[in-house]
């Protein structure tokens, strides 16, 4: 009875002794799974890290980008650029200030004609003819014309008798300056007394003969002569 009562406490002494501590091979590959896994983590933790920069860099570039097209302070930016072709335009003409300096060019010579006419082709006994000078721009540009009696003369010949002329007894020479638009005239006008004249303004006692002579009125502005215009005194 005694030694049956026994064995069971035996029995469990050598159970307690068949449990077996963890060898050092057990050991090693706990510490090579431990330290696998800190690497792990280790290396989510650093690739998380490089995805936050990766996003965070794509962010401040589509932001760097977007102002060119969205940005308001860029809307606001273009009207100043824009206004600086105005501010240089405007300042152009105050800078060039010669077309309302220079003055408007004298006639070409060459292209101004000078015309005679008379109001009637034929007068009778005491009707006085009236001599028109008239000076023509020809050119394409407006110019400055000397109308004045400083260049004017009236002349009335008779084939080579020299009947009057207005300069004779011509007051006062004086210049008289027009501008004159292309293809425009001025006009002069000198009613004649059916009178004869001579250099100096002399003396003249005989008189232009009537009874249907023919006369040629010639117009004159300085070296410029009119061609003839022939009319008849009764």
């Amino acid at each position: 009875m005694g030694r049956q009562g026994n064995s069971p406490a035996r029995g469990t002494a050598s159970g307690s002794s068949s449990v077996r501590k963890p060898s050092a091979a057990v050991y090693r590959r706990r510490r090579l799974v431990a330290g696998g896994a800190l690497l792990l983590v280790i290396a989510l933790v650093i690739s998380g890290f490089a995805l936050a920069g990766a996003f965070k860099g794509g962010s401040q570039q589509a932001s760097s980008t977007q102002p060119s097209s969205t940005d308001p302070a860029t809307s606001q930016a273009s009207p100043s650029a824009a206004a600086t072709p105005s501010a240089s335009a405007s300042a152009t003409p105050s800078a060039t200030p010669s077309p309302t300096a220079s003055a408007t060019p004298a006639c070409n010579q060459n292209l101004v004609t000078v015309s005679a006419s008379t109001d009637k082709p034929a007068y009778g006994p005491g009707e006085n003819p009236l001599l028109t000078l008239k000076v023509t721009n020809g050119g394409t540009v407006p110019c400055e014309v000397n109308i004045g009696t400083s260049q004017m003369e009236f002349l009335v010949t008779s084939g080579s008798d020299r009947i009057f002329s207005s300069k004779d007894c011509q007051a006062s020479s004086e210049d008289l300056v027009k501008v004159i638009a292309p293809g425009a005239g001025e006009t002069a006008n000198f009613p004649w007394s059916r009178n004869r004249s001579a250099d100096g303004c002399k003396a003249v006692a005989a008189a232009p003969g009537g009874g249907g002579a023919y006369y040629i009125f010639t117009a004159k502005l300085g070296s410029r002569a009119s061609p003839k215009a022939v009319f008849q005194l009764n």
